[in-house]
């Protein structure tokens, strides 16, 4: 589905980039997946760029001065939808995760947290009011994918379980079985090693016409190829580096067009 309404709980559903040069970053991202942009003043902190295409997509903003000042790269942050962050964020310590940033309201827009799950990756969980998240989907220059990388996939699964309801599946992808979580029927995220030397962390994918001829754009425009293009079966991803140096995928599947 391409047009977003609602989110069943666990589902990833809003991405942003916090990065230590927001307008460079705008101007990458906007030609490469063709986002405009609406900034969105915050009370405290700088802007909120929401990237529209089509509807909106995802945001970008600016690092928050800490995170600077400690040289953590730009990266890009995963949200999970929940009905009650409250109660999801009570349930994150007894399942073996921390509490980073605790249950806040974000004007009329919804309600957040920031936690660690039980093997170290940090994600949002989102209570949607105003905001829904992203509108579209699974539409060239769309989120349509997000991995959490870990190396304990049996933790994260007994966490995810036990905070958010998600069950699991297996899937197979390029020959080899894959582990999704499940809400309700609907596969909604992906598990997979973390490679050596590479944080647990959420990981984005974005759609595009032809994975190959956007990697290339990508590096026209700045940014690095870390892998790929790999054909995985069901379609063509790529791993990259934007200039700043956030990373995120992109990916093209096979099979006919809508």
């Amino acid at each position: 589905m391409s047009q977003r309404t609602s989110y069943t709980q666990g589902t990833p559903c809003w991405v942003d980039l916090m990065t230590t040069d927001p307008e460079a970053a705008k101007s990458f991202y906007g030609q490469l997946f063709g986002w405009t942009y609406d900034d969105v003043p915050m009370p405290q902190g700088p802007a909120y760029s929401m990237a529209t295409k089509d509807g909106v997509a995802a945001a970008i903003t600016a690092q928050p001065p800490e995170m600077a000042a400690e040289g953590v790269p730009p990266l890009w942050n995963t949200y999970l939808a929940v009905d009650d962050v409250d109660e999801v964020a009570a349930r994150v310590e007894p399942a073996g995760g921390k509490l980073l940033v605790a249950p806040f309201d974000v004007m009329d827009a919804g309600r957040m947290a920031v936690v660690t799950d039980s093997t170290g990756a940090v994600v949002g969980l989102w209570q949607a009011r105003r905001h829904l998240g992203a509108a579209r989907v699974n539409e060239p220059g769309t989120m349509c994918w997000n991995q959490l990388l870990t190396d304990n996939e049996y933790a994260a699964v007994a966490f995810y379980q036990r905070v958010l309801g998600l069950t699991t599946s297996t899937m197979e992808i390029g020959g080899a079985p894959h582990t999704v979580f499940v809400s309700g029927r609907d596969p909604v995220a992906g598990i997979s090693a973390a490679p050596p030397g590479v944080p647990h962390h959420w990981h984005v994918y974005f759609a595009v016409e032809d994975a190959s001829a956007a990697a290339q754009h990508a590096t026209e425009l700045g940014g690095t190829v870390l892998g790929g293009p790999m054909d995985i079966s069901i379609g063509i991803r790529v791993t990259l580096r934007d200039p700043q140096g956030g990373v995120f995928g992109i990916f093209t599947p096979k099979g006919p067009k809508p």
